[in-house]
């Protein structure tokens, strides 16, 4: 070194106040793969090292280490470990073991150590409850490689970073698709086959995405191609995925912002004025228009119904953001815990049988969840909303009662029943007595539909939708024959109707 020159500055991240002067676990990154990626600071702690634990020594920089290292490596683990946690909490064991020697030991993994690598993660905690010092010597990530080969900028919309194992273990990924990602250790073809599955969730199959294997090295190449050809290429252990976003709004968040921005000063006055009880009969009206969507089979209709119904719920919730009461993040987190804790059987260790043993205990955790909620003994009806439709609260209530076994054996007893309520209203002699007889008989019918296996709200919507269909070609029918309804006997009507239902058999 010249006259004159400072010694340069020791860098690295000390994580732990140490206990003594030397170190006892050094983590040093190897970088993305070429080595020239080395940084100098870890150069010289390989350099001045004896031996060294590799995570895996399939690193192209492997080869190019100082020669007089002792490696050794954890890739015995990869084949004998049934999964990739049990692998890293099994290295992260040894290196705290060998840690306590008095020499420590120094830790080599690919990239940086702070990124990507779960071993290190568990290192760190471990190294903390035991009181070991750790230091960390950074490395080029396999992030900075990536951008490099695909010419971005990191903070250029805001990248999103995650590890493919992750990912492709969800069904449903993680990601803003309003942001782009990077996606690393896309280690296999069949790890790319469910990470594709996993994404598909989220993008169209047609979505462009980009693979770029070995980024900073010689053999550095990127491959473009649909989100659906994932799988048709052989990858490694150096190879990242890099997902473009989707044109925007394509997220939940950035619908939040569309919703909070019309909520705003400078936003829309309407919905400023916008209260809970202002707003209760477009979510009702919300509500239907998405049922007639799906009653009428119309998938693009369904889709644009569906978010008209989510723009209800977002500006609710952003209403009660702005009066202090909740956020929508309280709302899905409501929602999430209410699912996991109603499905033990899925999240946790339950066993059920069937669907009538699933019910039931579907029942009783709602129950005791009402009871915790109302502070009493809450009863089995009680969360059947007092708003639903006549016939469809009707049929709730039939099913909450069949659990406990309240119910008929079989749809001939409640066709009975329907008989004897039927003779009950022609035997009726006041309007009192017609109107609790007929309710008694609307009653039975919805039961009945219930073990006939029908839904009798959506029953009754279809027959209405058929009857509104039949006169409305019965008014066409009449017209093009020139002839006046209003002056037509019923005996007239009949056949002009029958005709029509011939036209129109469904």
């Amino acid at each position: 070194m010249r006259g004159g020159e400072a010694a340069p500055q020791n860098l690295s991240s000390d994580f732990f106040i140490p206990a003594k002067e030397e170190m006892t676990i050094t983590i040093v990154g190897l970088g993305p793969g070429s080595p020239h990626h080395l940084t100098r600071e870890a150069w010289e702690v390989l350099e001045t090292s004896r031996e060294v634990w590799l995570r895996t020594a399939r690193h192209p920089t492997v080869p190019h280490l100082p020669g007089h290292i002792i490696l050794h490596s954890f890739d015995d683990l990869y084949d004998s470990a049934e999964d990739f946690a049990e692998v890293y909490r099994t290295i992260a064991a040894r290196v705290l073991e060998l840690g306590r020697r008095p020499e420590g030991v120094v830790y080599a993994v690919p990239g940086h150590p702070l990124v990507g690598e779960a071993s290190v993660q568990q290192v760190l905690k471990g190294a903390q409850e035991a009181g070991l010092t750790v230091r960390i010597v950074d490395g080029i990530s396999f992030v900075d490689a990536a951008l490099t080969a695909l010419g971005l900028d990191g903070l250029d919309p805001g990248l999103q970073i995650y590890d493919g194992i992750e990912v492709a273990a969800r069904h449903h990924p993680p990601l803003n698709p309003d942001l782009p990602a990077l996606i690393g250790q896309v280690y296999s073809r069949r790890l790319a086959g469910d990470l594709k599955l996993a994404l598909m969730n989220q993008y169209p199959d047609e979505h462009p995405v980009a693979l770029i294997f070995a980024a900073g090295t010689a053999a550095q190449r990127v491959i473009h191609l649909p989100l659906y050809e994932l799988d048709h290429h052989e990858t490694d252990h150096l190879t990242t995925l890099y997902v473009p976003p989707l044109p925007p709004v394509s997220s939940f968040e950035g619908f939040q912002e569309t919703v909070a921005y019309l909520r705003a000063p400078d936003g829309c006055p309407w919905d400023r004025e916008q209260t809970h009880e202002s707003l209760r009969s477009n979510l009702l009206e919300e509500a239907y228009e998405v049922i007639a969507a799906i009653d009428a089979g119309d998938m693009d209709d369904l889709r644009e119904e569906l978010g008209d119904l989510l723009l209800q719920i977002v500006l609710h919730a952003q209403i009660a953001t702005e009066e202090g009461d909740f956020r929508m993040a309280d709302v899905i987190a409501t929602i999430d815990r209410k699912i996991k804790r109603r499905h033990p059987h899925v999240w946790g260790e339950l066993q059920v049988r069937n669907t009538q043993e699933l019910l039931v205990r579907w029942e009783h955790l709602k129950r005791m969840e009402r009871n915790e909620k109302e502070g009493r003994s809450g009863h089995m009806l009680d969360g059947v909303p007092r708003a639903l439709p006549a016939l469809l609260q009707a049929h709730a209530y039939g099913e909450r009662v069949a659990r406990v076994g309240f119910d008929w054996s079989g749809p001939e007893e409640v066709a009975q029943k329907v008989r004897e309520e039927l003779a009950e209203v022609e035997g009726a002699r006041t309007p009192e007595e017609v109107e609790a007889e007929l309710g008694d008989l609307l009653f039975a019918i919805a039961n009945w539909a219930r073990h006939l296996g029908v839904e009798p709200e959506t029953a009754l919507r279809k027959a209405n939708a058929r009857f509104a269909r039949r006169f409305r070609a019965m008014e066409d029918l009449a017209q093009e024959r020139g002839l006046d309804m209003n002056k037509m006997t019923l005996a007239e009507l009949d056949r002009l109707w029958e005709e029509v239902k011939e036209q129109f058999e469904e």
